[in-house]
């Protein structure tokens, strides 16, 4: 390992802000691939939570959960509110890292260097497209774990044994795809006998895989891509986003006013 590859390189200090009592990070695509892969090159247990609105306010209203993203060894801006507020509270250069993009930039540099990766979560037939459509894309790619759980709570034999098979993989980056707040509880659960950097990713599994589509790169940018997704997904969706999203831009005004010198 060298520092030509990204894995050996220095990591600089990140600054942060508490939006809503939820730590987030001002960090890029480039340095969470820096910091996940020097991480890994050291089998170090770590996870990344990829914070949205949807995971700031289950946040606000769960002190338990807001513990679990605020424990995280990195928190990146996935929706553009968050990287706003960043910008709202001083941090003008905050920039958004999206989980599905982030995803498959970390699986580009992944293949590029030989390290291994796996996948937890999502329904059984989107992972094994997933998998397909990652190693067709990039035939370089080491996929050495692949695990699609049940519906419902493990046993503790179960969970023990899917620990185990993580570890005797030697998968040193595993994307989470269980959705928010289990992805991020099972992580932090899992962090000290897990292996591996794990990613908590959300919806990425079914937009890599084409089994949803993903919003346009401008509604993305603009802060719109909720709209897209509740446009393509109403019925499942209706309920997070009318009542998460003006509750977000409420509170986050009163935090800022009290914030703000009188």
């Amino acid at each position: 390992m060298n520092d030509q590859d990204g894995r050996a390189a220095e990591l600089m200090p990140l600054n942060s802000r508490f939006v809503l009592g939820m730590r987030t990070d001002s960090t890029s695509y480039a340095d969470t691939i820096t910091r996940v892969l020097k991480w890994a090159s050291g089998a170090e247990s770590r996870y990344i939570c990829v914070a949205n609105v949807h995971v700031t306010m289950e946040s606000y209203d769960c002190p338990e959960y807001r513990g679990i993203v605020n424990g995280a060894d990195l928190v990146t801006p996935d929706g553009m509110p968050l990287v706003w507020a960043l910008r709202l509270f001083g941090l003008s250069k905050a920039t958004q890292v999206r989980g599905p993009s982030l995803t498959e930039s970390m699986i580009e540099r992944a293949a590029a260097l030989g390290v291994p990766v796996g996948f937890y979560g999502g329904a059984p037939a989107v992972l094994d497209l997933l998998v397909k459509t990652c190693e067709r894309r990039f035939p370089n790619l080491r996929t050495v774990y692949a695990y699609a759980p049940p519906f419902r709570q493990l046993t503790a034999e179960e969970d023990a044994a899917i620990v185990k098979d993580i570890n005797a993989s030697g998968a040193a980056i595993l994307f989470v795809g269980l959705g928010c707040p289990k992805q991020e509880r099972w992580m932090a659960t899992h962090r000290g006998s897990v292996n591996a950097v794990m990613l908590g990713v959300g919806a990425a599994f079914d937009f890599l895989s084409g089994v949803k589509p993903e919003a346009p790169r401008w509604m993305q940018g603009a802060g719109l891509e909720w709209v897209f997704r509740l446009a393509t997904e109403p019925r499942r969706l209706w309920f997070r986003y009318l009542y998460h999203n003006p509750r977000f831009v409420v509170l986050l005004a009163r935090q800022y006013l009290k914030s703000t010198p009188q």
